[in-house]
C-alpha cells in the first residue's frame, strides 16, 4: 500500500473549506477535473454518508462513495469503481481550525495490483494524486479569497 498526504493552510474557516470539498457535483471547478456529478445523495442530503460521485480527470473516470461526513472537520471516501488497475483503501480529509484559518490534511491510501510494473505505477499515481490534491486545495484557497473580497466599485 502507498500513502499520499498533502497539507495546506487556507485563510478561510473550516466550514467554508468543507462545503467546497463536499460539493461533489461541482468538482469540475477544480483544475484537472473535466467533469463531475452527484450520482446519488447521501445523509445528510445531498453530499453526506452514502453519497456517490463521478469524477472524470483526463482519461481516468472513477466513482467515489462518501464514508464519513462530519461537517466541518471530517470527510472520508472510497473509490468503488475506476477504469484503471487501482485498489483504494480510502481517502480522508481532515480540517482543523488554526489561527483564524484552516489546516487541511488530505490523505489517500492505495495500491496498484499489476505484477512487475505495479511499483512504478504506484509512484506515478502518488505523484499525480499529490499534485491533484494540492491543486484542489490551492483552488479552494483562491475561491474562498475571491468570495471574501469586497466588490470593486
Amino acid at each position: 500500500m502507498r500513502t499520499v498526504r498533502v497539507t495546506r493552510r487556507i485563510a478561510a474557516p473550516p466550514e467554508r473549506v468543507f462545503d467546497l470539498l463536499a460539493d461533489h457535483a461541482n468538482y469540475d471547478r477544480f483544475r484537472g477535473v473535466r467533469h463531475s456529478e452527484l450520482l446519488g445523495e447521501g445523509e445528510p442530503r445531498p453530499n453526506g454518508v452514502g453519497a456517490m460521485r463521478l469524477v472524470k480527470s483526463g482519461p481516468i473516470h472513477f466513482e467515489e462513495e462518501v464514508t464519513t461526513y462530519e461537517r466541518p472537520s471530517k470527510l472520508d471516501y472510497l473509490i468503488v469503481k475506476i477504469n484503471a488497475p487501482y485498489e483504494h483503501e480510502g481517502g480522508r480529509i481532515r480540517l482543523t481550525e488554526e489561527d483564524g484559518g484552516t489546516l487541511a490534511e488530505w490523505t489517500s491510501v492505495f495500491r496498484v495490483p499489476t505484477p512487475v510494473v505495479g511499483g512504478i505505477q504506484e509512484r506515478l499515481w502518488a505523484f499525480t494524486l499529490g499534485r491533484g490534491f494540492r491543486r484542489v486545495l490551492e483552488d479552494i484557497e483562491r475561491l474562498t479569497s475571491e468570495s471574501d473580497s469586497p466588490p470593486l466599485v
